[in-house]
């Protein structure tokens, strides 16, 4: 006898439908799987017996060939248990017609537990969101995913065992819905350790972040230890805009495929990802046999944070240039290419030198020439080329760490910080660009216009400072998010010429 029933797959941070379909035949009893099921898949056989026969029901002793459909794509994933089980009992005979008819239009996803029990999967967010206008009226997903499954948009039910899935097929007792509860809005600020106020002095990084967060740029901070980089780093999120519904969906997806929601509908913070300088290029980039999002998609619509820079292997910090380039990493395998967004705001910080004293005041550094630049050299021309904003820190002097004006607060930083966004959302409604950083290269014509007397300034820094053309595009994107930040309808000489001083530590000053 055969039966058919539906599931879904993921493919990046969007879903596929899947038939599954299950023959039971006269034969030597034998379980097999076809339609390229992954380690994952396969193992659901196991599973699958002892559910089946500790909730009650015949496992049949023939011969049983379950097709994953479509057949060309890989099948990867726990969530094939409940359909494959629920395919077997069908196929057996064991459901009521009305189940059958039912089960034939139905969405099923759930890993099982050998005594039944339905646990939580990983992707059901992106699965379910992929589900509308493909013919599915109805979602089953483990009670674990409700809240998940709550805010995709598509009619979902939930159960705790394969047993109630079965009764509520029947009839025999109501599914528990998933949509109880209101989709909420997303408006939570970031959470953060501490204030920006209570980092002493270091009024020119302060303004940098203030910058960086406005616009969306990417900032380094190069200075001795203790100077205040990771404090600074750390607070960055206190003064970042609240995310959109679509931006925290967005980022709940990649959460969803990763497997990092623990419960949460939405996530409504914005993403900081700080990852250890020892990190992988796969763990950092992403990838894996069956590819997973990676660090720099895990901070999607927030920020990565590397302490250390110069730490990280050379590797990891080329991969980087990808996502910093175009917000998208694409991973590719032999066969399938699937891609994931990594649209982040990189704050990065870094000693000057492997002793970390070069430059300091009051220090002695202890590293020869050849040692500084081969720890410099770490950071490539390329990746420096795509950062926007960079600026050196001095040791905290001492009446400024006992007894100096408190700073401003996150607050307030903030507010200003709202105020410019709100004019960029304005300025690119619609166009799905969410801040000045991400500007299109019309965009940045039509929105960045060269004042007066701002080409002999560019001219003079590029020749200076060794810029590079992307540098410039992004020197006039930057002095936009400062017009911003100020109101000003039109960029500035003064815009022009306070960016330009973020970039006296380009390539050619970073390698003194």
């Amino acid at each position: 006898m055969l039966s058919k029933t539906l599931s879904a797959g993921v493919r990046g941070i969007g879903g596929f439908l899947v038939s599954v379909e299950v023959d039971i035949s006269p034969g030597l009893p034998t379980f097999n799987m076809v339609g390229l099921p992954d380690a994952e898949v396969r193992e659901a056989r196991d599973r699958v017996v002892a559910a089946i026969k500790n909730s009650g029901y015949d496992f049949p002793l023939k011969r049983i060939t379950v097709n994953l459909g479509p057949a060309e794509v890989k099948k990867s994933g726990t969530h094939f248990d409940l359909p494959i089980a629920l395919g077997i009992i069908a196929a057996s005979g064991q459901l009521h017609e009305e189940a059958l008819d039912c089960l034939k239009h139905s969405v099923f996803a759930g890993e099982l537990a050998l005594d039944g029990e339905l646990r939580p999967v990983a992707g059901i967010l992106p699965m379910l969101s992929s589900l509308r206008g493909n013919g599915a009226k109805l979602a089953v997903v483990p009670k674990a995913n409700s809240a998940e499954a709550a805010v995709a948009g598509f009619d979902a039910v939930c159960s705790d065992s394969l047993k109630g899935v079965l009764r509520g097929l029947e009839g025999k007792q109501e599914f528990s819905a998933c949509s109880s509860a209101d989709r909420p809005s997303p408006v939570e600020f970031s959470a953060a350790e501490g204030d920006l106020s209570e980092v002493k002095g270091q009024a020119l990084a302060k303004r940098a972040l203030e910058i960086a967060a406005a616009g969306g740029h990417n900032l380094l901070m190069i200075g001795p230890p203790g100077s205040g980089k990771s404090m600074l780093a750390k607070r960055f999120s206190s003064i970042l805009p609240p995310m959109s519904s679509d931006e925290a969906l967005e980022v709940t997806k990649v959460y969803s495929v990763a497997g990092m929601l623990r419960g949460e509908r939405l996530v409504a913070r914005r993403p900081f990802r700080d990852p250890h300088h020892t990190v992988s290029d796969v763990a950092l980039i992403g990838g894996g046999s069956v590819p997973r999002p990676g660090e720099v998609s895990l901070a999607h619509n927030g920020v990565l944070f590397l302490d250390e820079l110069a730490e990280f292997s050379r590797a990891s910090l080329e991969a980087l240039r990808e996502p910093l380039e175009n917000s998208r990493v694409t991973i590719s395998r032999a066969r399938e290419s699937v891609s994931f967004p990594a649209r982040f705001t990189l704050i990065a910080a870094t000693n000057p030198c492997p002793c970390g004293y070069s430059g300091c005041a009051g220090k002695t550094c202890t590293c020869t020439p050849l040692q500084v630049r081969r720890y410099l050299s770490r950071m490539s021309g390329p990746l420096l080329d795509r950062i926007d904003l960079a600026v050196r820190l001095s040791p905290v002097k001492y009446d400024e760490w006992r007894g100096g004006p408190a700073g401003e607060t996150s607050a307030a930083v903030r507010g200003r910080v709202l105020a410019a966004r709100d004019i960029q959302r304005q300025r690119f409604a619609g166009s799905g660009v969410t801040a000045n950083a991400f500007m299109q290269v019309a965009q940045s014509r039509n929105f960045c216009r060269i004042p007066d007397g701002g080409g002999e300034i560019l001219e003079t820094a590029m020749k200076k400072l060794g810029l590079s053309a992307r540098s410039l595009d992004k020197i006039l994107k930057v002095a936009r998010t400062i017009a911003d930040l100020e109101g000003s309808a039109e960029i500035k000489k003064e815009h022009l010429t306070e960016v330009i001083q973020y970039r006296a530590i380009d390539r050619t000053a970073v390698s003194e």
